[in-house]
């Protein structure tokens, strides 16, 4: 493994960002002869090898590629701990254009190092890779999930979480309107990659109506056309007169700048992160009486189908079924905020931590 020289001013912000959200491993991995730069971040391993998937993205610094490695392998702990799953919390970026870098011997190289964990990361698709991505990599390490179901695997992970994001929706709506009836909703769906396309599907087959946005006007086309969603444009989501909010894209939209904007009651959607800051924006969103779900209580769905496929013990009905129980959660999650005067982030990070130290009283990290 080739280690980047850093001069030690950089050495100290980088152990500093690491420390701060008390992450076991963070290994950067360099290959010149494919162009491979990867970042891999294990932050818990008290429940299981840390679980997540690789996304590949044309971060703007490596500064920012870290901080996203950090926070979404942090959130997978979260997941996995809430949701009651045996897994621990992991994550890997690939800096990198994904239309023109990736090749054969990009991916195997990458493999490569995740081989080199000896099986304490596990990864899956995510932004930007997809099931053939992961037969290249499997190609180099048995420690990946979500293959193709040609391959024995579970295959894409979306219909999952974007069916648990559903649920999760229909409970938000149950208690902040008390019914989980979404007939007479409207939504905004922000981002129709897979999981936004199959959860519009599933909103339009209730009869919800439902605005859309991305960044592809190809695909919000499509999903116009094969379920009569509305469409609006990127910026314009923001100020829609909706029931719930469901961002689905990347992370960070709900801020200083869209929160003042926002006249849902609910936040529900599949996207990692979603709160910039997730203690100021968690309250700033109960000052303005908007309920959040937290994002890696509802977006649990991927997680389960890929966990399963990881324990050999995959079908689709169980992933299902598992992923009804987002429904309990998150109605759990916002009911323990209510009883304790606190954001429902807070409460569902509270959740996980109990779960995680009373597991760690009975075995040590992987």
């Amino acid at each position: 493994m080739e280690i980047n020289q850093l001069e030690t001013a950089q050495d100290v912000s980088i152990m500093e960002e690491i420390a701060k959200f008390n992450h076991e491993q963070v290994v950067f991995c360099n290959d010149n002869h494919t162009g491979l730069k990867a970042i891999i971040a294990i932050h818990n391993t008290v429940l299981g090898p840390g679980l997540g998937g690789t996304r590949m993205w044309q971060y703007a610094s490596d500064k920012e590629a870290l901080t996203d490695a950090l926070r979404l392998s942090r959130g997978m702990t979260y997941k996995a701990a809430v949701t009651g799953l045996n897994i621990g919390g992991g994550k890997a970026v690939i800096m990198g254009d994904a239309r023109k870098d990736k090749t054969e011997a990009f991916l195997r190289r990458f493999g490569k190092f995740i081989e080199s964990l000896n099986g304490k990361y596990v990864t899956a698709e995510d932004v930007n890779m997809t099931t053939r991505d992961m037969e290249y990599i499997a190609m180099e390490t048995n420690h990946v999930t979500g293959l193709s179901k040609s391959l024995g695997g579970s295959g894409d992970p979306s219909p999952v979480t974007a069916y648990g994001t559903y649920v999760g929706i229909k409970a938000m709506c149950k208690k902040v309107y008390g019914s989980e009836d979404l007939s007479n909703r409207k939504v905004a769906v922000q981002g129709v990659g897979q999981v936004g396309m199959y959860l519009t599907e599933y909103l339009r087959k209730e009869n919800a109506t439902v605005y859309i946005t991305d960044i592809n006007e190809e695909k919000v086309k499509k999903v116009v056309e094969s379920t009569g969603a509305k469409p609006v444009g990127m910026d314009a989501i923001y100020d829609l007169d909706t029931d719930v909010y469901a961002p689905c894209a990347l992370g960070a939209t709900i801020n200083d700048l869209t929160i003042p904007r926002l006249k849902c009651k609910i936040i529900a959607g599949a996207a990692n992160n979603q709160l910039k800051d997730e203690i100021k924006h968690g309250y700033d969103l109960m000052d303005r009486e908007i309920v959040y779900a937290p994002d890696f209580v509802i977006n649990a769905g991927g997680l389960i189908n890929v966990y399963l496929d990881h324990l050999k013990e995959y079908n689709a009905e169980r992933a299902h079924h598992m992923a009804e129980k987002i429904y309990d959660n998150c109605l759990n999650v916002v009911e323990n905020a209510e009883k304790q005067g606190i954001s429902p982030q807070e409460a569902a990070m509270l959740l996980g931590d109990k779960r995680i130290e009373e597991v760690g009283r009975l075995k040590v990290s992987f």
